[in-house]
């Protein structure tokens, strides 16, 4: 009810053991008691009251009508939440359950019925000429580099540092 762990109960009675001393403490404590169990008894007895009269009026009617016009099955939300699930549960590297080996399979299959529609007739094959050839390039040897002198070399002049903005003051 009010959240207090053992922890704090123990701080609680320890002030309360100074506070009121050990001779009137056990009666302060009968006296919580009682008074907590009464404030919990009104408030159940509200709630009952509270929850009889919704009741009679016909509100529980209402609410469960309107739960029922709102829900998500009713709304369509229901199939976009297991498409949604679906969507993230699924795994690109377990969708394929297939072999390597199967997909050059298929994969040759696909090609060779390619090949077969798109083939050019005999005759064509015939009046081909045969492919020419490129001539061999030379390899390109490599650079030799030569040593260069730092003091042959020219430096870049440093770039000036930017003056500090002045502040109105």
């Amino acid at each position: 009810m009010f959240d207090i762990g053992w922890s704090e109960l123990i701080l609680i009675g320890t002030i309360a053991l100074i506070v009121v001393g050990p001779k009137d403490l056990p009666e302060m404590f009968r006296q919580i008691g009682r008074f907590t169990a009464k404030a919990r008894s009104m408030a159940r007895e509200f709630s009952r009251a509270m929850e009889d009269a919704a009741k009679e009026s016909g509100v529980n009617d209402v609410a469960s009508d309107l739960r029922k016009a709102t829900s998500a099955r009713a709304l369509g939300l229901d199939a976009v939440k297991t498409a949604a699930t679906k969507f993230e549960s699924w795994d690109p590297m377990r969708a394929s359950r297939t072999t390597p080996a199967q997909n050059v399979a298929a994969a040759e299959e696909v090609r060779h019925s390619a090949a077969a529609v798109t083939a050019p007739p005999p005759a064509a094959e015939a009046l081909k000429a045969p492919p020419v050839q490129q001539p061999a390039r030379p390899r390109p040897q490599p650079v030799r580099r030569r040593k260069v002198d730092s003091a042959t070399v020219q430096r870049k002049p440093v770039p000036r540092k930017p003056h500090p903005k002045k502040t109105d003051r």
